[in-house]
């Protein structure tokens, strides 16, 4: 009932993600949400961000910020790690996911999504037919209407751990193994 929600894998946290083993897989592109995914809501690129971009160009990855927040904060987070990146992007469309791969010049069999919210994030990428990762939240502290999404995640989160454990396998890739 609630799989169209359920991420490929959920991580801690972006920053724990073997990068390296993507890339050895044959991913190419790497489409990111920003805020309590990468740094707290409205926080400029941090120490941790900025190396992690770096890396991930060294490796040769094509990266794509995708955010429904509007361009001044996109762009102030951009700033500092200098990738593609789509503002206003009415995520959970699946819309600006494509013109995300567009922009890298990848596919949906090269590129993976990596978020904080099922609502948006996950469930953009599932209908975007994009392999994702979702990330715990950086920050507790957030806006009202998500802190209610949030009780609602907590709900399909507890489903889909139950789904994986019962399954024992993921839906695609070679990075999802076993859970």
């Amino acid at each position: 009932m609630f799989q169209k929600f359920y991420p490929d894998i959920y991580v801690e946290s972006a920053y724990e993600i073997d990068f390296d083993s993507l890339y050895a897989d044959g991913y190419r592109g790497l489409i990111f949400d920003i805020d309590n995914t990468l740094v707290t809501h409205g926080a400029p690129a941090n120490d941790q961000a900025r190396a992690l971009f770096a890396h991930l160009k060294e490796l040769g990855f094509e990266c794509c910020l995708l955010s429904n927040n509007k361009e001044p904060r996109v762009k102030m987070f951009n700033e500092d790690v200098q990738v593609h990146y789509i503002c206003e992007a009415h995520k959970p469309s699946a819309d600006n996911y494509e013109k995300a791969m567009e922009l890298m010049h990848t596919d949906k069999s090269t590129t993976l999504f990596i978020g904080d919210q099922i609502f948006t994030d996950i469930f953009g990428a599932n209908r975007a037919g994009i392999p994702s990762v979702m990330v715990k939240y950086i920050y507790w502290k957030e806006e009202i209407q998500i802190v209610f999404k949030r009780r609602l995640e907590a709900i399909i989160l507890l489903c889909y751990r139950r789904y994986r454990k019962k399954n024992r396998t993921a839906a695609r890739g070679a990075f999802f193994g076993n859970p």
